[in-house]
């Protein structure tokens, strides 16, 4: 005993006068929410090759480490870095080289921003997003006519803000060879008195698609800069891009490995037979930075355009149901195949009709398979009978302002009683344990601020309503902040390596300027971001 007592304390004393060790990066007197419920709070952290090495006090930080680059980040809040679960972001920045028609207030607000951008650009094909008719004083459907009058020659196609609606001219109808007799499953072409209104929702938007000449390999690679930027900015680290071609995730590849882009990308591919068959045979493909293990599929269309699928007709449009833009056998055929894969399953799915579809496929296709982490993008409208099956073997992936934006109509698509399962996160999160959060932009803001703003307070960016919409749902600011990082990792896959300020994990953090978790509720929107560090480099 004497002799182990000796040694004991002889390696102790060893330890103590042992040189603090060498490390990239040491960040220090910082209020760091590390989301690992191991270790909570912390107030510094030390980075070695591009990990993070140790977490916790910055007394014991420095004292055991050191580091010609540090970071005193003078009490200001650290977060992980954050992730979003579900968004477009190739589609945002090729958005940058678009008319922007986010936010207006009319259909001539729309026509002049189309004029502007033309007369600035003057392009052979007019393309853009964000327009939404429930935002105008008429709350209708737009028609061509004025577009036609504008832009004779020239064809334009410019994509509702939940991109599954699409207002075409003539001109681009006739290179379409779209006619009133025109038939295309899953969707609709919109006609008024017989002739066609240039409104195309779901499917039938795949026939301009075709026509609409693709980015080229600049415009595409600057695309990705662009959105990378913008992300940065934010204090995203990791995007979920929410259905990607074999070809735009090769060139993410590619400009990744040679360092020209930089943020990781869970990366969806989207469901396209060709896509499927090649991922298929290829497998999963795994980097640090991209991750490609999941197809995205579409279940129905959106409520705004009400081609969302809803197991009774929609309360202000009698006789309507919306559609299912896949048909039931289609998809349980697809679902079969994945499930002896090991891809993931993650599909679109807006109305009730379509939770349950997908939801019971689920389940169905996945008996006696453990973890498999498919997911339900959206899961905007769930009925009581599908909120009793659920179970934690689901992952709900839900963008929290698609509920403060679509409170001003969705009570009149739904009705008071279908609402109540309308957005539902709380619930979701009680049922799945988990809930990985996101924007969906360019339909929503980039903002997490926004998402984050969104999923507490249920309000949007003008405080409304007093009190919050169906706040029963709401999430807490630790089950948000989990949503944005841990529990978004998880849903990818990917809550060994990111997701949390832990010691060998990625050493990707953002300094916020502002508490969030403390902060006064209506401000968190106005939160900025000091920093952005990926691999403990700053990137922003």
């Amino acid at each position: 005993m004497q002799k182990f007592f000796f040694l004991f304390v002889g390696a102790i004393l060893f330890i103590s006068c042992q040189d603090p060790v060498e490390v990239d990066l040491l960040v220090v007197n910082a209020n760091v929410y590390t989301v690992d419920d191991t270790k909570p709070k912390a107030t510094a952290f030390a980075i070695k090759d591009g990990k993070f090495l140790a977490v916790g006090s910055t007394e014991e930080i420095l004292k055991n480490y050191i580091s010609t680059n540090i970071v005193d980040a003078d009490g200001k809040t650290i977060v992980p870095g954050l992730i979003d679960a579900h968004c477009h972001f190739y589609g945002l920045g090729l958005q940058q080289q678009k008319v922007d028609l986010r936010g207006t207030k009319s259909y001539d607000e729309v026509l002049d921003r189309i004029l502007a951008f033309q007369k600035e650009k003057n392009v052979r094909f007019i393309t853009g997003r964000g327009w939404d008719q429930n935002d105008w004083e008429v709350k209708e459907f737009p028609t061509k006519e004025k577009l036609d009058s504008l832009f004779p020659d020239t064809p334009v196609a410019v994509t509702r803000v939940d991109g599954h609606a699409l207002l075409v001219n003539q001109k681009a109808l006739d290179m379409a060879k779209i006619t009133v007799n025109t038939k295309v499953d899953g969707g609709e072409i919109l006609k008024k008195d017989g002739k066609l209104t240039g409104v195309l929702i779901d499917n039938p938007m795949r026939l301009i698609g075709a026509i609409v000449p693709g980015p080229r390999m600049q415009e595409q690679v600057q695309a990705l800069k662009d959105a990378e930027k913008i992300n940065f900015s934010y204090g995203l680290t990791t995007v979920d891009d929410a259905g990607l071609s074999p070809q735009v995730i090769a060139l993410v590849d590619s400009l990744q490995k040679t360092g020209e882009l930089n943020i990781r990308m869970y990366a969806m591919v989207s469901n396209v037979p060709d896509y499927v068959d090649h991922y298929l045979k290829k497998g999963v493909h795994k980097t640090d930075k991209l991750n490609v293990s999941s197809f995205k599929v579409y279940a129905d269309g959106a409520l705004g355009s009400r081609g969302a699928a809803l197991k009774k007709p929609y309360s202000d449009h009698e006789g309507h149901h919306g559609a299912m833009v896949i048909g039931n056998d289609e998809f349980k055929e697809l679902a079969k195949r994945l499930a002896g894969s090991p891809f993931q399953m993650n599909t679109h799915a807006i109305g009730d009709s379509a939770n349950a579809v997908v939801m019971k496929t689920y389940y169905e296709v996945l008996q006696n398979k453990s973890d498999r982490r498919w997911r339900v993008e959206h899961a905007q409208v769930v009925a009581p009978e599908e909120f009793d099956i659920l179970n934690d073997n689901l992952v709900m992936s839900v963008q929290p302002t698609h509920a403060t934006s679509d409170m001003y109509w969705a009570d009149e698509r739904l009705g008071d009683e279908r609402i109540k399962g309308a957005y539902a996160y709380k619930k979701l999160l009680e049922k799945t344990g988990k809930v990985a959060l996101g924007t969906d932009y360019p339909v929503e803001q980039v903002s997490p601020f926004y998402t984050f703003y969104a999923a507490v307070a249920r309000k949007d960016l003008k405080q409304y309503p007093d009190g919050g919409f169906q706040k029963e749902n709401a999430l807490t600011r630790e089950e948000t902040l989990k949503g944005m990082t841990i529990w978004a990792a998880y849903s990818n896959f990917e809550e060994t390596e990111k997701g949390s300020i832990t010691a060998g994990k990625f050493a990707d953090f953002v300094i916020l300027e502002d508490n969030i978790m403390e902060i006064e509720e209506d401000k968190i929107p106005n939160i900025k971001v000091k920093a952005t560090y990926l691999d403990g480099k700053k990137v922003y």
